[in-house]
C-alpha cells in the first residue's frame, strides 16, 4: 500500500494537494489512471525476386503508442476507450516526422448481460475472427483477405456467450462525402457467428463489401475459421470466398515450447478473374527474452503463376519470392 501510495503521489499533482487522502484512496485514484503501453519493432529483412532483384532493408515494422481506459459507469456497466497511434519509423529518424498515423481509436460500452459495443477505427469482427493466419506473423504473408469493408467508420457490436456462441456485427457509416462509399451513401456490414466447445473453436463470418466505388466487385466474402488447441499445440485452418474475385485457403500449426514458439504454415490464393494461383509458406521461429522483449526468425517462400513480385527500386518481376527476416521487438 505504501508502494501504490508514492506512485499515486508521483503521477497525481491533485495527490499532493489533498494531504488527508488515505493510501487505500491514494491507490484508488492510481487505478484510475489510463493505461499507457507501446512498442518498438525492429526487422532486418532480405528479399529476393527470381528475376527481379534483391534488396536487404533494416526497417521499423510497425512501432507503436497508445493509451486506454475503462471505468464502471453503473453496476455491471463499464465504458472503455483506446487510442493507438504509429508511424513512429523508429530505424531513421531522418525519415520520420513523428507520430503521424491512426491505427486504432474507439469508445464503447460493455455489460455481462448485454455484450459490448464499440464506434470508431478497429480491426472489425471479420478480420478479428476470420484472417487468423494473415494477422499472425511479424514481417506479414502477401496473402490476407478478399473483402473490402476497411477499419474506420465502424460501429461494432459483440454479444455475450450463449453456451459457447458468440455473435457480432458490424457496419461501416459512410457519408455522402466519404470517398469510401464512392462518394454515395453506402453502409457495408459485417455478420459473424463463433461456436466454442472444450479446444475447438469455429467462426464463420460474411462481409457484404458495399462500400467500394461503382466499378468494385460488391459480391460478399465468406470465411470460415477453425481452431483448434491442444495443450502446446495449435491448428488452423481457414477459407475465404469471393466470386469473381479469389478464393483463399490457409492452414497453420504453433507449437510451444517453454520461452520459444515455433510456426509453419501454407497459404494459396486461387485468383477467379486470370485462373491464376499463387501461394506462400513461412516458418517462424520467436524466442522470448523476458515478459517485455522477444527475437524472432521469419522465412518465406512464395510462388505464383505469373510475375506478380518484385523488389522496391529494383527493375524486372518474377513469380518466386523468398524473404528472410531476423527482428527483435520491445513491448510494455
Amino acid at each position: 500500500m505504501l508502494a501504490s501510495a508514492i506512485a499515486a503521489a508521483t503521477f497525481s499533482g491533485a495527490a499532493l494537494a489533498e494531504p488527508t487522502l488515505s493510501a487505500s484512496e491514494l491507490a484508488a485514484k492510481m487505478d484510475s489512471m489510463p493505461t499507457v503501453y507501446g512498442n518498438i519493432q525492429y526487422v532486418v529483412k532480405h528479399t529476393n525476386v527470381d528475376g527481379g532483384g534483391s534488396a536487404v532493408e533494416h526497417a521499423d515494422n510497425g512501432s507503436t503508442l497508445g493509451v486506454k481506459h475503462d471505468h464502471e459507469i453503473a453496476p455491471g456497466i463499464t465504458g472503455f476507450f483506446k487510442l493507438e497511434l504509429e508511424g513512429i519509423n523508429a530505424d531513421d529518424k531522418g525519415s520520420s516526422s513523428g507520430i503521424d498515423n491512426l491505427d486504432e481509436a474507439y469508445v464503447g460500452v460493455k455489460g455481462d448481460s448485454f455484450g459490448q459495443v464499440w464506434v470508431g477505427s478497429d480491426d472489425s469482427v471479420y478480420e478479428s475472427a476470420i484472417v487468423k493466419i494473415g494477422n499472425f506473423h511479424e514481417v506479414g504473408s502477401d496473402i490476407f483477405g478478399n473483402y473490402s469493408t476497411g477499419e474506420g467508420d465502424l460501429v461494432q457490436y459483440m454479444s455475450p456467450s450463449f453456451g459457447g456462441l458468440t455473435l457480432a456485427a458490424a457496419v461501416q457509416v459512410n457519408g455522402d462525402n466519404d470517398t469510401k462509399g464512392g462518394n454515395d451513401k453506402s453502409y457495408p456490414y459485417q455478420l459473424v457467428a463463433t461456436y466454442s466447445v472444450d479446444a475447438l473453436e469455429i467462426s464463420a463470418g460474411v462481409d457484404s463489401n458495399d462500400g467500394g466505388s461503382a466499378s468494385d466487385n460488391n459480391e460478399n466474402s465468406y470465411g470460415l475459421n477453425v481452431t483448434y488447441n491442444a495443450g502446446d499445440f495449435s491448428l488452423i485452418g481457414e477459407y475465404q470466398a469471393r466470386k469473381d474475385v479469389n478464393d483463399i485457403i490457409g492452414v497453420m500449426g504453433v507449437y510451444t515450447m517453454g520461452k520459444n514458439q515455433f510456426a509453419l504454415s501454407y497459404q494459396m490464393l486461387d485468383d477467379d478473374a486470370s485462373g491464376d494461383k499463387n501461394d506462400t509458406i513461412i516458418l517462424q521461429a520467436l524466442h522470448n527474452l523476458s515478459h517485455h522483449m522477444y527475437v524472432y526468425f521469419e522465412g518465406y517462400l512464395s510462388n505464383a503463376d505469373e510475375e506478380i513480385y518484385s523488389v522496391e527500386n529494383e527493375p524486372g518481376t518474377g513469380d518466386e519470392q523468398s524473404i528472410a527476416a531476423i527482428g527483435a521487438v520491445y513491448y510494455f
